[in-house]
């Protein structure tokens, strides 16, 4: 098997710029998801509910990232859910987590080290283009 990047360092660089775009303020997210990363896919992926509707340019960071793994993990053959969610509809946050719990072990670990790898490319570039 030969190895495959993923474009992970082009996706983290194409996250950047986006949050930049829209709020040069949300960049200081990247530093948050990086550790965020240690609890878990379901709390990381719930982050965007926090920030839903009260500071809305960081909610988009959050699930832009989370919809980019969910990309980059699908081409690497391990199925992330991403169902939209409002976080006032309790059901569809039950749901969406029940189905993250459900994953197997090893595709959660998956993820995790691609979700890391993802994140420590976010703050790299963070660090090249925040003012």
């Amino acid at each position: 098997m030969a190895w495959n990047s993923y474009g992970l360092d082009r996706e983290a660089q194409r996250l950047v710029l986006a949050a930049k775009q829209r709020d040069e303020k949300s960049l200081n997210q990247s530093y948050k998801m990086r550790m965020a990363v240690a609890y878990g896919l379901e709390r990381f992926w719930g982050e965007h509910l926090r920030l839903q509707g009260k500071e809305q340019t960081k909610s988009d960071y959050w699930k832009e990232t989370w919809d980019a793994l969910v990309k980059v993990m699908a081409q690497a053959g391990v199925t992330l859910p991403n169902v939209s969610v409002r976080s006032d509809n309790t059901k569809a946050i039950q749901s969406m987590s029940e189905q993250l719990w459900q994953l197997s072990l090893q595709d959660q670990r998956i993820a995790m080290a691609v979700l890391t790898q993802l994140c420590d490319c976010i703050v790299w570039w963070t660090q090249r283009y925040k003012a």
